[in-house]
């Protein structure tokens, strides 16, 4: 059996970059410009998505109210509001699943 060393090496190089296309969720974090104030893992201006998931964790009603807060604005300190999330509530739900399996 032969292999083609350039072949491989470029199939193995593309299976370690992850995945190829973004799920709703991920569009949605780009498209609203959430790494302005939010990374997965590092608290930024915001805290991280893995923070947000690990406050939530075990709660039954996680889903709901960080939908709630996407949708709404919530309020995070004195000075500032969350942004509104402008999207249907399927691209919102599906960036609330992305948030809180970033644990």
């Amino acid at each position: 059996m032969r292999i083609d060393l350039p072949l491989a090496v470029a199939s193995f190089v593309l299976a370690l970059s992850g995945p190829v296309f973004a799920g709703p969720g991920e569009d949605l974090a780009a498209a609203q410009k959430c790494s302005k104030c939010h990374t997965a893992k590092t608290t930024k201006k915001g805290p991280s998505w893995a923070s947000v998931a690990e406050k939530y964790a075990g709660k039954a009603d996680a889903s709901d109210k960080l939908f709630v807060y996407l949708k709404t604005g919530g309020k995070m300190s004195d000075d500032d509001d969350h942004k509104k999330v402008e999207a249907t509530d399927a691209d919102i739900k599906a960036l609330v699943a992305v948030v809180l399996a970033s644990r």
